[in-house]
């Protein structure tokens, strides 16, 4: 089983936090599409003719496409794969763009999961960080989408903004709670060089949140969320019982995937791929049939790197066996002595041969993994 993941780097607006590659200007979308189901037909083989269990159209914002965009990409996508018929296929979405007329087009289409961009039900916040919606808008947009039949809906939520309470947090969380959805993605605010929000911050224009009440928040998001019936099965990801993003998962897991669009990044199962981030020079690379990708081949100690990164973040954890199969019995044992002191002092707990991080384990994660790894 193997996923795709496609690019949508179209956006109206820049959001102040964001550094994915995106541009607000929709003028090459025609040319974009045409390149895409172009991709398609080039880098058909990129995962060995298996099946596909998940697409995601990620970015970007994917509901920047049309009904007809969404038809020519799929239609390609089809003729060329073999789609299983219990397939995920995602799109990421605006809570702006999902108007009445929008959705009932686009259920046409064979997307069973949307993955909603809410971030906050505060106004204020919403303003901060440049968000297109009001929180009435966002509300209103899920409820649209449970009217019309959607049952498997995500949304993203960020903590840790400058003059967040925690008052304003346990409110966005009880806001979330009351939509009665299936996931939440949830993500600690990020100052990544190179966008608005990293400029104001070295300006001194912003501060961010104190990391006591940044790891409170974290804290009651666990709580709040395991009684409302939410599993925590990865750091920053919550869902109803049979209901994680099986396309993430993937990642997680190490399994195979394709990503096409600009930007997008592909791993074949050994080696990771990614495709120019720039539109202009992916529709001229794909138009002369000679892609713009660069590769990276893994060697052993990167490939055990990933899989100690990607396992300790999610419920599965580490599998020792796994691990000694795919990289031998000198980086199992590096493991174990490694992680040893952690488990002695509660932070990691192993059973079954299965090393997962514990509730306070989650919280100096990033410490565990690194020591972990092979240097």
């Amino acid at each position: 089983m193997a996923g795709i993941y496609i690019h949508v780097p179209f956006c109206k607006t820049r959001c102040i936090y964001c550094d994915f590659y995106t541009r607000t200007d929709i003028s090459p979308k025609n040319n974009y599409v045409q390149a895409l189901c172009k991709e398609i037909e080039l880098r058909k083989n990129y995962i060995s003719g298996e099946k596909i269990r998940t697409i995601y159209f990620g970015g970007g914002t994917p509901s920047q496409l049309s009904y007809d965009d969404f038809s020519r990409i799929f239609e390609t996508i089809y003729n060329r794969f073999d789609v299983a018929p219990t397939a995920e296929i995602t799109m990421e979405a605006n809570p702006d763009d999902l108007i009445s007329h929008y959705l009932q087009t686009i259920q046409k289409l064979p997307f069973n999961r949307l993955s909603i961009g809410i971030q906050s039900f505060n106004d204020d916040e919403l303003k901060f960080l440049k968000r297109r919606h009001s929180a009435a808008k966002a509300k209103e947009a899920v409820g649209l989408c449970k009217s019309l039949g959607y049952d498997n809906i995500s949304i993203d939520l960020m903590y840790g903004l400058p003059g967040q309470t925690m008052e304003i947090w346990q409110k966005n969380l009880d806001e979330t709670i009351s939509l009665d959805i299936q996931h939440i993605s949830s993500y600690h605010l990020i100052y990544e060089q190179g966008t608005r929000l990293y400029r104001l911050f070295k300006l001194g224009d912003v501060k961010p949140v104190d990391e006591d009440l940044s790891v409170d928040m974290f804290s009651v998001m666990i709580d709040k969320l395991s009684i409302a019936g939410f599993e925590h099965y990865e750091i920053s990801n919550f869902a109803k019982s049979g209901l994680y993003s099986k396309h993430n998962s993937s990642y997680w897991l190490g399994e195979k995937y394709l990503g096409l669009g600009p930007a997008a990044h592909s791993f074949d199962g050994q080696n990771r791929a990614w495709n120019i981030a720039s539109i202009s020079k992916y529709i001229d690379s794909i138009a002369v049939e000679k892609p713009a990708i660069e590769v990276e081949v893994l060697d052993t100690n990167t490939r055990y790197n990933d899989f100690i990164l990607t396992g300790m973040r999610t419920k599965w954890g580490v599998n020792l066996k796994e691990l000694e199969d795919q990289f031998g019995t000198g980086m199992k044992d590096y493991c174990i002595k490694n992680v040893q002191k952690y488990i002695n002092q509660g932070f990691v707990h192993q059973e079954n041969n299965v090393l997962k991080l514990t509730r306070t384990g989650i919280f100096i994660s990033d410490g565990i993994m690194s020591d972990l790894m092979w240097v």
